[in-house]
């Protein structure tokens, strides 16, 4: 396949005068004005986050409940509560700081990349690492990361419609006296602006301005007010918050008049029912919804990045276990993108150069010297560093090598013509030309007859069978003045065929298999020749290999008959990067749900097209990483494969979390309730027990679920349905019942425990078997397919933090004296406190059965609806 576009160090540009600072001084630069990034909203400080804690509602019932207390002359109580205020504010701090923290990481990572030159050396670095006074160089499909002076450049035009509103490109002139910038959008201007895109050409650019101190900078407290739209899961939350809500209101003004008005209406009594209104309002509270999603999503985008996948739109997150096609670049993401030359063809004679020593047969040196004329001096491509490694390694002491030769003209590789030209000065006035590219398109620029094209085709057909990368290569020669403007006018000669192998990544085979096993198709996509494609498919175990449809037969096809034709073909081959996004359109005709990966400008459209876009971090332009949803940092398969499995484990942890939600708010809404409507009762939940019980769920839910590891079948069922609801109907059941049967075990507890021992003490054992159950219920839900004895063999430290320390707090206030005055408990014997554990742990027996039941079938209950 031909080269292409560049998105590497230019070879055309004369990059020899241009020495750049030396690491020190830009280190010293980058601490005095701080980083290349636009202004963003300050972090919150520890005043801050607590500030936000003191406005929430839990926080205002807390204090509300400490006053009544105080009126009620309980300062003992109200100072229990309001200390608990607290323990609930470290808790949030934890989250909150694991969440900047998380995000903080990722921004680093998605950093646009620059190539600066810095004590004579290139170098990639973050773009917010950028320095006035470095030395960029910046090509095809660059976001140019900070304001700047263009000094040298060939053919540069930059999109500035960020500034200006005018979506035309705008062409750059090189200047070398130029000292200050002119204004947006200018024509041959030298001016160049952070933010803005190189659209075709390349160029080396002083910088002048970074951060804050760039035009963009001047508008960027304008774009911090952009708010982005809310995900899938957002809304559903958001919907659940409101219900709870508005339920919990409902029933906390229920309690409070019945209670008042069933108990003889004193100011005790009314001062009593709102302390239980507090409570129920307390239990109803969903507060945990909001800090799941954002914990989980934060988290979760950094577990994938460990991965070597950076997450940039979270919504990528929710599709991922969605995912039933992945389209993929063969070309360094199945392959190693590591090309050698394997052979080299003159009129069907191939020579391998395994067997090959230090001489390189005479027959074969002009093919090589062409091959390399055809290349740039200093290449990124692959195929062109294998071809000049070749050239070193064979040619050094010979004629065919030029360094003294100068590019005179270029005719660049388009998607019409599959070819690169370079003309190069070889003095006398006269101009050797060298062509390289996909054979068919050598072929016609030779203007071959038919007989020879069809001769040529069966060498390709050869060399392709074997699985090796076939390029073509043609020579010329002409006068400096006659070079013609086409590049189909070149009359050229055809010479031979180059033979590169690149090969299949060692992981990619288990990874494709893996696929397979999710219910995940792996479709392949070239540019390289049928039979190059055909072999990889093979080498990669692709499902249907043999069927191939090449990128001139898709251009013949209607949408229609393509969207039919992809449902059973696995390998395109010849395909320009325009025709993505015909394949990505006919593959969601078909209702799958479609990632693609994509490295150049024109891959783009079908990236912002497919559901996830999966750009190229190592070789992809700045274009291709803006249009996608994730970054694949290293550009391994391997790691979209690893990226889908986290995916899916992540939507599985927030479903046990949200069902560990739900389940453990019946029991506490039901205890708080249920004494309003009998008279006899007295309050068996307050205040401070709610703030308790809380201590134990916000924890579990955002930090030991989202910890947990994935279940063991993960990628062993189908694609998630991506019109699935988060809370089925199933799961929020399921949920439901194990709250209830953990309220009817706290029940039994209660109404075995009063008649013998009084309200105190009954309280106590009622209260142990709800913290008991509220601990079943986390161990069950770990795991939606293993039994509780089994999910304990996996790791979890933050369950083993929070098992003991709500154990150990348990144990304190039903044995510690002072405790149990606050909590408004009465000592009770160890033998009930054991069977009051025990029928809180047996509440959940039923669900582990429930589990051992449907592990003998398909293994589909966390996707179910």
């Amino acid at each position: 396949m031909p080269p292409a576009p560049p998105t590497h160090p230019p070879s055309n540009l004369d990059l020899d005068g241009f020495t750049g600072l030396i690491e020190a001084e830009a280190l010293l630069r980058l601490q005095r004005a701080g980083p290349n990034e636009l202004p963003s909203r300050e972090k919150r400080g520890l005043l801050a986050i607590v500030f936000e804690v003191v406005r929430e509602p839990m926080f205002l019932m807390l204090a509300a409940a400490g006053i009544l207390y105080l009126l009620m002359g309980e300062p003992q109580d109200a100072l229990m509560l309001l200390g608990f205020v607290f323990a609930v504010m470290g808790i949030t701090i934890v989250q909150e700081r694991r969440t900047e923290h998380a995000l903080e990481a990722l921004r680093d990572l998605s950093s646009p990349r620059a190539l600066v030159i810095r004590g004579g050396q290139q170098r990639r670095i973050p773009g917010r690492e950028v320095v006035s006074g470095d030395i960029l160089v910046v090509v095809e499909g660059d976001r140019i990361p900070a304001d700047g002076l263009l000094r040298a450049g060939i053919n540069l035009a930059v999109d500035e419609s960020l500034l200006t509103g005018e979506s035309v490109p705008v062409r750059k002139a090189a200047s070398v006296d130029a000292q200050g910038l002119d204004a947006p959008g200018g024509e041959d201007s030298s001016s160049l602006f952070s933010g803005t895109l190189v659209t075709a050409g390349q160029g080396v650019v002083e910088v002048l301005g970074t951060g804050s101190r760039t035009e963009l900078g001047k508008i960027g407290k304008v774009l911090q007010q952009v708010e982005p739209e809310a995900t899938f899961l957002q809304k559903e939350t958001g919907r659940l918050v409101r219900t709870f809500a508005l339920v919990g209101l409902s029933a906390c003004t229920l309690v409070v008049i019945l209670y008042g008005l069933t108990r003889g209406g004193s100011a005790q009594v009314w001062k009593e029912g709102l302390l239980a209104g507090i409570a129920l309002a307390m239990a109803m509270l969903p507060e945990e919804f909001p800090v799941v999603l954002t914990v989980f999503m934060a988290l979760g985008a950094w577990r994938i990045s460990r991965s070597r996948v950076l997450t940039r739109r979270m919504p990528a997150i929710e599709m991922l276990g969605a995912a039933t096609v992945l389209c993929v670049d063969k070309t360094g993401t199945l392959t190693l993108n590591q090309m050698t030359l394997k052979c080299l063809s003159v009129e069907g004679h191939a020579q391998s150069l395994a067997g090959v020593g230090s001489e390189l047969p005479e027959q074969v040196h002009e093919l090589m010297e062409y091959a390399i004329l055809a290349s740039k001096k200093d290449p990124f491509d692959p195929m062109e560093r294998a071809l000049h490694a070749a050239g070193k390694q064979w040619l050094m002491e010979t004629e065919h090598l030029h360094p003294d030769w100068s590019l005179a003209k270029e005719y660049p590789l388009t998607p019409g013509l599959l070819a690169v030209t370079h003309a190069w000065h070889c003095g006398g006035g006269q101009v050797m030309v060298a062509t390289k590219g996909a054979p068919e398109a050598v072929v016609d620029l030779c203007h071959l007859p038919a007989e020879r094209r069809a001769e040529i085709e069966g060498w390709v057909a050869d060399l392709a069978s074997r699985g090796l990368r076939v390029l073509g290569v043609a020579r010329g020669r002409y006068g400096a003045a006659d070079l013609p403007e086409g590049h189909h006018d070149l009359e050229l000669a055809f010479i031979g065929l180059l033979g590169l192998e690149d090969p299949v990544r060692p992981t990619v085979r288990a990874a494709v298999a893996e696929c397979r096993t999710a219910g995940i198709r792996v479709v392949m996509i070239t540019g390289d020749y049928p039979a190059t494609a055909q072999s990889i498919a093979r080498q990669a175990g692709l499902a249907h290999p043999r069927k191939v449809i090449t990128g001139p037969e898709l251009n013949e096809m209607s949408d229609e008959a393509l969207a039919e034709r992809v449902r059973e073909v696995d390998v395109f081959a010849r395909v320009v990067p325009e025709q993505k996004l015909r394949l990505v359109t006919a593959l969601k005709a078909n209702r799958e749900v479609v990632a693609m990966t994509g490295d150049g400008v024109n891959d783009a459209p079908a990236l912002k097209a497919a559901h996830i876009g999966i750009a190229m971090g190592g070789r992809g332009t700045d274009v291709a990483r803006e249009a996608a949803s994730l970054v694949l940092l290293d550009d391994d398969f391997s790691s979209i494969v690893a990226a889908v499995k986290l995916g899916r484990r992540i939507f599985d942890n927030i479903r046990k979390a949200v069902a560990f939600i739900l389940a453990v708010h019946i029991p506490i809404a039901g205890l708080s309730m249920l004494p309003a409507f009998f008279p006899g009762w007295p309050l068996l939940l307050l205040p401070v027990h709610i703030v308790f019980l809380e201590l134990v769920i916000d924890p579990s839910c955002s930090l030991v679920f989202e910890a947990e590891e994935a279940e063991a079948d993960v990628m062993q069922r189908p694609p998630r349905d991506p019109q699935e609801r988060l809370f089925s109907l199933t799961s929020i059941g399921l949920a439901v019942l194990q709250g209830a049967t953990a309220l009817a075990a706290c029940l039994t507890v209660y109404l075995l425990a009063r008649p013998g021992h009084g309200d105190g003490a009954a309280r106590a054992l009622t209260f142990a078997a709800l913290v008991v159950s509220f601990l079943a219920i986390i161990l069950a839900n770990r795991s939606w397919t293993l039994s509780i004895l089994g999910s304990l063999r996996n790791p979890n430290p933050a369950l083993w933090w929070v098992m003991g320390g709500t154990s150990a707090f348990l144990v304190l206030v039903l044995m510690w004296p002072v405790a149990q005055r606050l909590f408004h408990f009465a000592p009770a014997h160890g033998k009930d406190l054991l069977l009051a554990c025990a029928a809180g742990f047996a509440s959940i027996l039923w669900f582990e059965a429930f589990k051992r039941f449907r592990r003998r079938g398909p293994s589909t209950f966390p996707a179910e609806g």
